[in-house]
C-alpha cells in the first residue's frame, strides 16, 4: 500500500465538510487537536512545512449508502493536492502532485497512472450512488461525558 493515495470524493459529497457542519469553534478545537496529534508534521511525508491542512479521511460504504468519517489528519499542501487530485487537476496543478506522488510514494510514471485509473474507477462507482448518509460518530471523541 502506497503512503500518498488519491481520495477522490463522490461528486454529491462536494463541499459537505466538517469546516461547514461545525462552528468555527468546534472546527478549531478539532484542528488543533490533529496538529498537536500530528507533532505539526504531514501525516503522510514527514515534512514540517509553516502552515499544514487539515484533510478528513472518509471511509464509504457502498451497502449501506454512508459516508464515514475515519479521521482528520495533517497534509502538507502538497499532499492535499494529490489526495483531491481531481480538484487539484481542475485548477491546472497536475504536474507538481505527479511529481510529489513519484517522490513520496517512489514509484515510477506507470504505477501513477495505473493508481489514478483505479482511483476514477472507484470514483465512478460511488458516483452511482446519488444520496449518502453521513457517520460522523468519529466526532464523539471529543465528547466527554
Amino acid at each position: 500500500m502506497k503512503k500518498l493515495s488519491f481520495q477522490l470524493v463522490p461528486d454529491s459529497c462536494w463541499y459537505s465538510n466538517l469546516r461547514t457542519i461545525l462552528s468555527k469553534k468546534q472546527w478549531e478545537f478539532i484542528r488543533q487537536d490533529c496538529l498537536q496529534r500530528y507533532d505539526h508534521k504531514c501525516a503522510i511525508c514527514n515534512s514540517k512545512p509553516k502552515r499544514l491542512e487539515c484533510h478528513e479521511v472518509w471511509e464509504y460504504d457502498e451497502k449501506n449508502r454512508t459516508q464515514i468519517l475515519k479521521d482528520v489528519i495533517c497534509v502538507c499542501h502538497k499532499c492535499h493536492q494529490v489526495i483531491h487530485i481531481g480538484r487539484t487537476s481542475l485548477l491546472g496543478d497536475i504536474k507538481k502532485a505527479e511529481e510529489h506522488y513519484l517522490k513520496v510514494n517512489k514509484c515510477s510514471y506507470a504505477e501513477y497512472l495505473h493508481d489514478l485509473g483505479l482511483a476514477n474507477q472507484k470514483h465512478k462507482r460511488l458516483n452511482e450512488i446519488s444520496e449518502w448518509k453521513l457517520d460522523l460518530t468519529w466526532l464523539s471523541r471529543f465528547i466527554k461525558d
